[in-house]
């Protein structure tokens, strides 16, 4: 066991993470091949165009339910709080790296949170249009306008999405340590205390500094 470090993704988590991501991109190269011409060649890696529009929303509809199960694991640290504010007025100092100063954040920092509400409304934005624009299934029961609509919005909502991703994968290989803890799950303590001092108060009160903490 690694000492002086603090379990900061669980497995289940972790596992549960890297499944969404997969599905993302999946999701994401099955739909570029159905949203333009030019990219159509995509649909190759999902065995032709008919399999990749059968498996486009399926792979939507699994990757939203367990989007679903990291939503309930991380709700409540993806609140707001005073500091949030202060933070990110002090934004300039956190991207050169010196965060001597800047108010002491929890679990996650105020742009992670910002991320994790255009997630959400992205992926319940793609859901919804996705249902409506589901040929097999339920684009009968809707008209030829909201259709139309649908597929405009759904369109936007994948690519608000993608950008968001790209930021997401950027800022974990920014912040030193950050995919390490995605992978392994553990942080040094030093490294939760210079960035989510608040957590790291959280977690390590009462604790022997010399032991290992496995919380959340």
């Amino acid at each position: 066991m690694i000492r002086k470090q603090i379990l900061r993704y669980t497995a289940n988590q972790r596992t549960n993470h890297w499944l969404v991501a997969i599905l993302f991109f999946m999701a994401a190269l099955s739909g570029l091949a159905l949203f333009h011409p030019a990219l159509f060649w995509l649909s190759n890696l999902f065995g032709g165009g008919p399999w990749t529009r059968i498996l486009h929303p399926f792979m939507g509809v699994v990757m939203f339910v367990l989007f679903l199960g990291l939503v309930i694991r991380f709700w409540s640290a993806n609140f707001f709080i005073r500091n949030d504010g202060l933070w990110l007025k002090r934004i300039g100092r956190v991207i050169q790296n010196e965060e001597e100063g800047v108010p002491p954040i929890g679990k996650y920092n105020p742009g992670q949170k910002l991320l994790f509400w255009t997630l959400l409304l992205c992926m319940l934005g793609l859901l919804f249009t996705g249902l409506v624009i589901w040929r097999a299934y339920f684009s009968v029961y809707f008209g030829i306008t909201v259709i139309r609509w649908a597929m405009l919005l759904h369109a936007l909502a994948g690519f608000v999405l993608v950008l968001s991703i790209i930021v997401h994968i950027y800022a974990g290989i920014w912040i030193k340590g950050s995919v390490s803890a995605m992978v392994h799950g553990w942080v040094s303590r030093a490294w939760a205390k210079k960035h989510h001092e608040l957590w790291y108060r959280e977690v390590t009160r009462d604790e022997d500094p010399d032991r290992p903490i496995r919380k959340g």
